[in-house]
């Protein structure tokens, strides 16, 4: 399990001769195996918390812990090795590797951090099973629908068994019916799984499976609250 603590972080950057200011003080907290979304309007600062939590990024001040860690007291190697080994991250667009097949996209993680083929397979092979791609191993990515692609790649970002969860507009590219399907995944993997799990949207349905909704506003948290659905498992 893993928990996130974002203390006054704040985030500028440099845009032609002025200076932007992506995240103003944030502070948040996110309690192992929440399901928690981010909302918020284009340029509230979305992305960019998704980038510091990933040690993508750094923040111009304040601190980001994740898994109990000071990402900026931790070195490259360090931050490399947390993010393929206890973070998993699924894309609005996938980001398959198009001559691979399903089950070698989904065995890549395993198989850069050093696990045997057969192995990394073997694994890929029962997660995708599990998210009901089993006859669907051999295919490539353009010969998958959209909803496949995505559970191809939410099993690649899972089949390492993180701990945390990222997820960028993860319905965004997606069908409504695919994109139901997608969300009751990321759900099923924060409740039955226990990984924690963050998820950036613009969609307030997608938002709703979440446990509770965060909402930025010019790099501010402008409301926290608990989701109907939260509320009722009470």
């Amino acid at each position: 399990m893993i928990e996130l603590s974002l203390r006054e972080v704040t985030k500028r950057f440099h845009r032609g001769g002025e200076i932007v200011c992506a995240l103003d003080r944030v502070t948040l907290d996110v309690p192992a195996a929440q399901f928690c979304v981010v909302m918020g309007p284009s340029g509230s600062g979305k992305s960019t918390l998704l980038h510091l939590v990933a040690g993508i990024d750094a923040p111009t001040s304040g601190t980001v812990i994740v898994d109990g860690r000071d990402l900026a007291a931790m070195s490259d190697d360090e931050r490399t090795l947390l993010r393929r080994r206890r973070i998993g991250f699924v894309f609005q667009f996938f980001n398959l590797l198009p001559t691979l097949s399903a089950l070698e996209n989904a065995a890549l993680p395993l198989q850069l951090d050093g696990v045997r083929r057969a192995e990394a397979e073997r694994r890929a092979r029962d997660l995708l099973g599990d998210l009901g791609l089993g006859d669907r191993l051999d295919h490539r990515p353009h010969q998958l629908s959209g909803g496949q692609m995505q559970r191809v790649a939410l099993a690649r970002a899972l089949v390492g068994d993180p701990a945390l969860l990222l997820a960028d507009e993860p319905t965004g590219n997606l069908d409504s019916r695919s994109g139901e399907e997608v969300l009751a995944l990321l759900r099923e993997t924060a409740t039955v799984r226990g990984h924690t799990v963050l998820m950036v949207t613009h969609d307030e349905r997608a938002a709703s499976v979440g446990d509770r909704i965060v909402h930025l506003v010019d790099g501010r948290v402008g409301s926290d609250t608990t989701t109907a659905r939260a509320a009722a498992a009470r």
